[in-house]
């Protein structure tokens, strides 16, 4: 063959390959079928928003340490003094590594290690133990809350914990997707093999594509027909989150009417309060605090703020899609005010939900007060930027100390406050943990 003549075949097969490539299968991860072409390996993937992402699936693997840490809980028993309590915090505080990310019975999803999670809520009921001066509002101390779990029968203990980690798992995309987007924390490689709930929907096109034999997963899809990711998947590059940051929000917001609040009936109630007026700004009609003191399984120790997450998630529509997503406890010991601030924005403007605040009730950060109280709740509501003065958080207080005791000042329910101090008592707080 002339060597002009063998130029010119080798350019016409080159051709015939190039053009030929993108129907060519791309391996097991979709057995052989055609992508269109803006999902292909190397293309940039759309993520939803952590509000809008939908449950996730809980894996062998996530129900594997979830069954890790129920076991070990079995094995506890139901004595114990109450300053013996903080010597066993080891026993009774675990955690459950999830997907890459951190969840502690009865604290949250945290970045702390094990280790130093035990620690601080193990210095936090001794020094529970030992005060006997400071006013209580209805937060549940770290004594009290070790208490009541070593006094659980363990069939019980089991169940309810079995509930709290499945539940938290559920929600793991929400937390790697709000990290990411306000944190800057890089999501791992496979995260949309792992999670196709947190894949955005393909913008449509005049032009019609081939569809794949298997229809990606959209938010909506029930968890369990998600489809589990092989081994051979690639991961799908993902594009940069565009989320806004401070300056993009308007000056001021708010959301639920001013008008409908309510000040805690029992000085142990501000969980009971607080939910009363979370329900209440979401279905327009007030339950007692009674009501809602049964739902959380309030008792004169106080509230968890689990049971606060779980009730908003259970009774109410605010962990819509449409709104905050599913409700979780996130410990924020690890944010920035800036952070801080920019998840308060977000959830006001953006997701239209409030905020469960829990700080500690002290008079350096709330300056109506009279005494220094307990770990306490809020309900987060609103912002406003307030030009070079100090920005303002806007929030629902349903403590009145003059209730309780007439020789000391009224508080007001709808309240305006310094915002960096508010972070400043929820980071004071031994748990530093919000529902989101």
């Amino acid at each position: 063959m002339s060597r002009p003549r063998a130029i010119a075949v080798a350019v016409g097969v080159l051709a015939l390959l190039l053009a030929l490539t993108p129907f060519v299968p791309r391996g097991d991860d979709d057995k052989g079928s055609l992508r269109p072409s803006g999902d292909r390996v190397g293309a940039k993937a759309a993520l939803l928003s952590a509000n809008t992402v939908g449950r996730s699936r809980v894996t062998p693997a996530m129900q594997a340490e979830i069954d890790r840490v129920v076991a070990a809980g079995r094995a506890l028993g139901r004595t114990g003094t109450k300053a013996g309590l903080a010597r066993r915090a080891a026993e009774l505080v675990r955690c459950a590594e999830l997907d890459g990310q951190r969840y502690c019975l009865g604290v949250g999803w945290t970045d702390d290690t094990e280790a130093d999670v035990r620690a601080r809520v193990a210095t936090a009921a001794r020094v529970a133990a030992r005060s006997t001066s400071t006013t209580t509002t209805g937060d549940l101390d770290a004594s009290d809350a070790l208490a009541r779990t070593a006094s659980m029968k363990p069939a019980a203990r089991a169940a309810a914990e079995r509930a709290e980690l499945e539940s938290a798992a559920r929600s793991v995309a929400k937390v790697w997707l709000l990290r990411h987007e306000i944190q800057g924390v890089a999501l791992p490689a496979d995260f949309l093999a792992r999670h196709p709930e947190a894949r955005a929907a393909a913008p449509t096109s005049s032009r019609t594509t081939k569809p794949t034999a298997t229809p990606t997963p959209t938010a909506s899809a029930t968890p369990t027909r998600t489809p589990k990711p092989t081994a051979s998947a690639s991961p799908t590059a993902v594009a940069p989150s565009k989320t806004k940051k401070g300056p993009d929000y308007p000056r001021r917001a708010a959301i639920l009417n001013p008008h409908r609040v309510a000040e805690q009936t029992r000085t142990y109630w501000c969980g009971p309060t607080s939910m009363q007026m979370i329900a209440w700004g979401w279905a327009g009609k007030a339950h007692s605090q009674d009501y809602w003191a049964k739902k959380l399984g309030t008792t004169t120790s106080g509230t968890g703020i689990t049971a606060m997450v779980q009730t908003i998630n259970r009774s109410t529509g605010w962990d819509s899609t449409k709104y905050a997503g599913s409700y979780i406890t996130l410990d924020i010991g690890d944010w920035t005010y800036k952070q801080w601030m920019l998840l308060m924005m977000r959830h006001i403007v953006d997701y239209r939900a409030p905020v469960v605040l829990h700080p500690i009730l002290h008079k350096a950060y709330y300056p109506y007060l009279d005494d220094d109280g307990s770990g306490h709740y809020q309900v987060g509501r609103g912002y406003d930027k307030n030009g070079k003065k100090p920005a303002l958080l806007g929030y629902f207080e349903p403590w009145n100390q003059q209730r309780f005791d007439p020789s000391e000042p009224y508080i007001d329910r709808v309240q305006w406050r310094n915002a960096y101090k508010s972070y400043r008592a929820n980071e004071a707080h031994y748990l530093h943990n919000i529902g989101v």
